[in-house]
């Protein structure tokens, strides 16, 4: 039985090859025929719609897979390119902040080396901006020689102010701008002085200039570092930047006018600054006053020997 089925599959075989090759033949031998060629292109006419549109599919859907596939490309290279854009950003806020530090440090080396004062370099490392105080913190104390009242540079001899209140390895500064601070200040033209006083706003104003003074815009005022009978010194050592004149303010019938002054350092901003160490401002310490010429007792050394009171007017009796 097995023997009949395994003969059957291979007759089944055998015929199916033979159908086979005699189509094979017949195409073959009918390829080259006139009517075979003209179905041939017919049916190749007929089917060229459906196979462009066949082809337009699937280029369509190849282009909308390619464009899906560019446009999640085109997300990671933007998330890549605006990582590296902030990246570039900090680099250069960075690079500018060390450009500014190292002009501060450049411009106070300078400084530092021909200024007629001994100084201490510091770091502002705390700022105070109230409406009512302008106060910031330097990182140094007394451990480094620094004191009470001692008067505060930056870049270009410009005065930022004085130490307020003072620890071992820290010190308070007021600065010149704070609504509490008063300086002596003198116009560079005419030498004419004036009260500078502080203002939270930032423009300073120069207070109680002479009327017939003419004023300039512009026009710089530095410390008057004036010395006052009995040895009084000024806070402030003479001839400190304090500013420009950007305003003035007079009235035609008052005997006195007022200016408005830029602070020449930026009160703000600044980041470094040198203290003087060897000027001391207000009264000599005792036993080093002068005296009113007369009398007798010590006297600051290098300093005029007496001064003269002013004169006492007394008023006549009636007869």
């Amino acid at each position: 039985m097995t023997t009949l089925l395994s003969n059957r599959k291979a007759r089944r075989r055998g015929i199916a090859f033979t159908i086979l090759l005699v189509v094979t033949l017949l195409l073959m031998a009918f390829s080259n025929n006139g009517a075979v060629r003209e179905v041939k292109s017919g049916l190749q006419f007929a089917l060229r719609p459906l196979q462009g549109a066949v082809a337009g599919a699937a280029s369509g859907v190849s282009s909308v897979f390619g464009a899906i596939g560019e446009i999640n490309q085109l997300r990671v290279d933007n998330a890549s390119l605006r990582a590296e854009n902030a990246r570039l950003q900090n680099d250069n806020a960075r690079l500018q902040q060390l450009k500014s530090e190292n002009d501060q440090l450049t411009a106070l080396l300078q400084l530092q080396s021909g200024f007629s004062h001994k100084t201490v370099a510091v770091r502002v490392i705390g700022r105070e901006v109230l409406p009512t105080s302008r106060v910031v913190t330097i990182d140094k104390g007394t451990a480094d020689g620094l004191a009470l009242g001692d008067v505060v540079v930056a870049q270009g001899a410009a005065v930022v102010g004085r130490i307020s209140y003072i620890g071992p390895d820290f010190a308070h500064v007021t600065l010149i701008s704070d609504p509490s601070s008063t300086v002596i200040g003198q116009l560079a033209s005419s030498g004419a002085t004036g009260e500078v006083g502080g203002d939270a706003g930032g423009v300073m104003t120069m207070k109680n200039i002479d009327s017939s003074v003419t004023i300039s815009l512009d026009e710089e005022v530095f410390t008057a570092g004036l010395e006052l009978a009995g040895g009084i010194r000024s806070p402030y050592p003479k001839g400190l930047v304090l500013g420009s004149v950007v305003d003035v303010q007079r009235d035609a019938n008052d005997v006195v006018q007022t200016a408005f002054i830029q602070p020449a350092a930026n009160l703000d901003t600044f980041d470094l600054a040198l203290v003087i160490t060897d000027y001391s401002g207000g009264l000599p310490v005792a036993g080093q006053q002068e005296q009113p010429c007369g009398t007798s007792g010590p006297v600051p050394s290098g300093e005029v020997t007496c001064y003269t009171p002013a004169p006492v007017t007394q008023g006549s009796s009636a007869p």
